[in-house]
């Protein structure tokens, strides 16, 4: 993992991940979540997600012109990703995909400046539900989705759900649960 990864990994750790009795959306009881929130709002970590991801998605070989997700926890994953894309001088566009589509005017299910190809990100992958919605609300709209990449994999059969919804796109997650498990003993003196 390079030194950016690394300091990337570092703030999911201090500042995303809590321990306590939690309900998930899926409706399950976790000893742990993942409030990624916490790290794609701030400001130090906010450019190196913006890297990390565009680094992915170049070793996907997916060539996307638009980047996001479900609302709201892709949004400042795919903002992160557009302003760091123009430092590479292949801009990258923006959009945000609703929950429910828009009672008024156009309609829509994705706002923004959607353009195929199209790579959907997401802040946490459990049961892969909310990127699954994303890819479908895409699709319906017309948008070719060239790859997906999560900043997170708890590691419960969400990236495969995922997969199964996407076949034949390129699927990945920048960090496992178990990665974040080991770097937080180690932080911690456990490991």
């Amino acid at each position: 993992m390079d030194s950016q990864r690394h300091l990337l990994a570092k703030h999911l750790v201090q500042r995303s991940y809590v321990r306590g009795d939690f309900v998930l959306a899926s409706g399950r009881r976790s000893e742990y979540y993942f409030d990624c929130r916490l790290t794609t709002c701030f400001a130090e970590a906010m450019p190196l997600i913006g890297r990390a991801f565009l680094a992915e998605l170049e070793r996907l070989g997916v060539q996307a012109r638009s980047v996001g997700g479900l609302t709201s926890g892709s949004d400042p994953i795919a903002a992160a990703v557009a302003l760091c894309s123009m430092a590479g001088g292949r801009p990258i566009d923006l959009f945000s995909v609703r929950k429910e589509r828009k009672a008024h005017g156009m309609r829509k299910w994705v706002e923004g400046c959607p353009v195929s190809p199209a790579a959907v990100v997401d802040d946490v992958a459990t049961s892969g539900k909310s990127v699954v919605q994303a890819i479908e609300r895409c699709r319906e709209e017309g948008l070719e989705v060239a790859g997906v990449v999560v900043l997170v994999d708890r590691e419960e059969g969400g990236m495969d759900a995922i997969r199964a919804a996407a076949p034949g796109v390129p699927v990945s997650a920048l960090f496992a649960r178990s990665q974040l498990d080991a770097l937080r003993a180690s932080e911690r003196g456990e490991g």
